[in-house]
C-alpha cells in the first residue's frame, strides 16, 4: 500500500495510523425538512466526501434560519474537520445560510467559494454567480456553503477534491508543500 490514505503512517512516520478526517453534510431546505420532497443533494455530497477519504455523517436536513446556526455550532463543538452545507445560499427572502454561517467563522477562505461559483459559471450555469455561499474556519472546522442543486454540489465537490486534503493539513498545522519550479532550479 502507498503512503497515503487512512492507513498511512501518522505524523513524522511514527507508524501510528493517520486519523480519518470527519465530515458532516447539512442540507438546508424548508421543503425537504417539512417532508414535501426528498433531499437529493445531501446524499450526493455524503458519497462525494467519502470518495475523498472522509468519514461522513449526515445528511442532516434542517430548515433555513436559526436551525442552520444551531447545527453548525454543534458540528464545530463536535470537532468535525469539514462541514459542507447545501442550500439556502440564493437570493430568496428565506435563503439565510450565509447569515447563519458568517458569525461562526473566525477566518473566511473566500477563494473556495469563489472557485465554486467560477466552476459553475464555466460549466454554463450563469446563475451560479448568484450564490452567496461562504467558506471559512470556525475553530478547526472548515465550513463550506454550497447551493442546493445537485449540479452545484458536483461543482463544489470537484473544487474541494483539489484542495480539501491540503486545507485540512494546514488547519492541523501542516507545512506548505514545496512545489519544484522547473525554471528556477529549486
Amino acid at each position: 500500500m502507498s503512503g497515503s490514505g487512512p492507513d498511512a503512517a501518522g505524523p513524522a512516520g511514527l507508524g501510528q495510523p493517520a486519523r480519518v478526517p470527519r465530515g458532516l453534510v447539512v442540507t438546508v431546505s424548508n421543503r425537504a425538512a417539512a417532508g414535501v420532497y426528498a433531499d437529493t443533494a445531501g446524499p450526493l455530497l455524503v458519497e462525494g466526501l467519502r470518495e475523498l477519504g472522509l468519514q461522513v455523517d449526515g445528511p442532516r436536513v434542517v430548515p433555513d434560519g436559526e436551525p442552520v446556526r444551531e447545527v453548525l455550532a454543534a458540528a464545530v463543538s463536535s470537532a468535525y474537520d469539514v462541514v459542507v452545507t447545501t442550500g439556502g445560499t440564493g437570493l430568496t427572502p428565506t435563503d439565510r445560510t450565509p447569515e447563519m454561517t458568517r458569525p461562526l467563522l473566525e477566518r473566511e477562505v473566500p477563494g473556495i467559494a469563489e472557485a465554486i461559483r467560477a466552476r459553475g459559471v464555466a460549466s454554463g450555469v450563469p446563475t451560479a454567480m448568484l450564490s452567496r455561499g461562504l467558506a471559512g474556519l470556525a475553530g478547526a472546522t472548515l465550513v463550506v456553503n454550497l447551493p442546493g442543486s445537485p449540479g452545484a454540489c458536483r461543482d463544489g465537490l470537484a473544487v474541494l477534491a483539489g484542495v480539501l486534503s491540503h486545507a485540512m493539513d494546514q488547519v492541523r498545522g501542516g507545512d506548505h508543500r514545496r512545489v519544484e519550479d522547473p525554471g528556477s532550479g529549486r
